[in-house]
């Protein structure tokens, strides 16, 4: 998110979540002040390889109840953003050659993971990656299904979410296939999307 009327109209839809990215080579990157969400929603930061010192200033600048890091972020940073500031979101791209033997490092350091698409950008890069890949994903950290899921792919979110091995899939991050232009979300297909989802 990065407009505050289109702000309002999206927190209207009462999501858990709303996401803004203080990443500058984003051309979602937010500058602007955050207003008008419900304190029922959560405000995420979403970071790339930001210092502690940068992420701690956001964090109290833009009352942030959330953390997610997208970047070669250590397991030291999401323990010292843990334990100083908010929770955390550590984002991994996957693919069918992810090792998830990798995520032990980080464990214990993070509230959640996210995982997203591998490509050639920090995200998704709008689209899907094979989710059956999650059945190698046995720890208990619930996580953050992103990557090019749109509209179209309610049906398959839905079959997804009834998976054993879905069981910690804890929230459902959509975005680009949800937007007019970067950083403005298009109001009715995301209602669409989440009252399809509902039934």
């Amino acid at each position: 998110m990065k407009f505050s009327e289109n702000i309002a109209e999206i927190s209207l839809l009462n999501p858990d979540y709303l996401g803004f990215i203080f990443y500058e080579k984003s051309e979602r990157y937010c500058n602007n002040d955050i207003q008008n969400v419900d304190s029922s929603i959560q405000k995420v930061g979403v970071f790339v390889n930001a210092s502690f010192e940068e992420i701690e200033k956001k964090v109290q600048q833009y009352h942030l109840n959330l953390v997610q890091l997208h970047g070669e972020e250590n397991p030291e940073l999401c323990a010292k953003i843990e334990g100083n500031l908010v929770n955390v979101i550590k984002a991994f791209s996957v693919d069918n050659k992810f090792n998830f033997n990798d995520l032990d490092n980080y464990k214990n350091f993070c509230s959640y993971f996210l995982f997203d698409t591998k490509g050639n950008q920090y995200g998704g890069n709008g689209v899907l990656f094979d989710w059956t890949i999650l059945e190698k994903y046995t720890l208990d950290k619930p996580y953050f299904l992103s990557g090019g899921i749109g509209l179209e792919n309610v049906d398959q979110v839905k079959v997804f979410i009834k998976k054993e091995y879905a069981k910690n899939c804890f929230a459902i991050d959509l975005n680009s296939k949800f937007e007019n232009a970067p950083g403005i979300k298009n109001v009715k297909i995301l209602n669409e999307f989440i009252q399809n989802l509902k039934q």
